[in-house]
């Protein structure tokens, strides 16, 4: 495992991360996991050098961090950074232009949610507390920025950050110059290039540490979706995957595939495509079983693409603008 600097926290963190959406189940994710081999994958990406795990209570409400939390008990000593987020009051995914802040994080609100995470960690402290959702109009808005200043004072939380909303990576912009973000996640992927145009140079300026989420494109970058893919009822992907994104996707990828060697592997591509970009801090590809850890993982040592392959991904860039099923 390779290991990269998590901006002015300045923390040496595994650059390929762990996402804990999937592994948690439940209302609203992803159906097909099991806490058993669960368990047993984040147990395994320990061993193999993944420090780094980005979790949320509203994944499993609450169930992804109590089994983080259970993981890490079983490593005393080691040390692993644990992100976890903030859900809008509100309970919608995205923010929308207009949302009131103390509607979405009124102070009590966030304040309640930390000690539930700790409380589910049974951890004293978070290093890394994200907003999971916003908007670049509460930049200036001292609300937020007391509540993160007590929570630091209070020793609850080292680091704060933000989950940027799909497709909308220039949506914190204004935010991040105002000095108190320490890390930025956003969706950055083969498709999704448009981080790079603003985003990433203000984090380099601003020595902020950039988390890339949705490094599969929500599985189809793995090269397994077809026009006739469907999961069981209450699984998240039918809602995001409906028929006019399916099959948009599905021509895209096939389109991607004629551009790459008959013997790639579109999965190690896509990650090790993220891993080409320098301003990264990490990446959180989801796992749910040993053997996505260990596919996974093994892209930190397979190095960078080249020069000529990258330069070919970069037709593929897809800019998509925020829909009714983009949540």
């Amino acid at each position: 495992m390779e290991y990269r600097r998590f901006g002015r926290l300045e923390w040496n963190v595994s650059e390929v991360g762990y996402g804990m959406w999937g592994v948690a189940g439940g209302e609203g994710g992803w159906t097909g996991s099991s806490d058993i081999s669960g368990m047993a994958a984040l147990d395994h990406a320990i061993n193999s050098g993944c420090n780094f795990f980005d979790t949320a209570w509203i994944y499993g409400r609450g169930h992804s961090e109590k089994m983080l939390g259970e993981v890490l008990r079983n490593h005393p000593g080691k040390t692993l950074y644990v992100a976890t987020k903030v859900p809008p009051k509100n309970r919608e995914w995205p923010s929308r232009r207009g949302d009131r802040l103390e509607q979405v994080f009124p102070p009590e609100h966030i304040k309640e949610y930390v000690e539930k995470s700790l409380q589910c960690l049974q951890l004293s402290s978070l290093d890394l507390l994200q907003f999971h959702v916003w908007e670049d109009e509460w930049a200036k808005d001292e609300s937020w920025m007391r509540v993160v200043d007590d929570l630091k004072r209070e020793g609850l939380i080292r680091g704060i950050g933000i989950s940027v909303n799909r497709w909308e990576p220039d949506n914190v912009v204004e935010t991040l110059k105002t000095g108190m973000i320490d890390a930025v996640q956003v969706i950055y992927n083969i498709f999704d290039q448009a981080p790079e145009d603003l985003l990433m140079p203000v984090c380099r300026d601003l020595d902020i540490a950039v988390i890339a989420r949705v490094p599969f494109d929500e599985g189809s970058l793995t090269g397994s979706l077809t026009l006739d893919s469907s999961w069981p009822a209450g699984d998240w992907r039918n809602s995001y995957f409906v028929p006019e994104n399916l099959a948009a996707t599905v021509a895209r990828v096939e389109s991607l595939k004629q551009a790459l060697p008959a013997d790639a592997d579109l999965a190690e591509i896509a990650l090790r495509f993220i891993l080409s970009n320098d301003t990264l801090a990490t990446t959180i590809p989801g796992m749910r079983s040993i053997a996505h850890v260990e596919a996974n993982l093994a892209c930190s040592q397979k190095g960078k693409l080249d020069d000529a392959l990258k330069k070919q991904l970069r037709h593929h860039r897809w800019d998509r603008e925020p829909t009714q099923w983009s949540q």
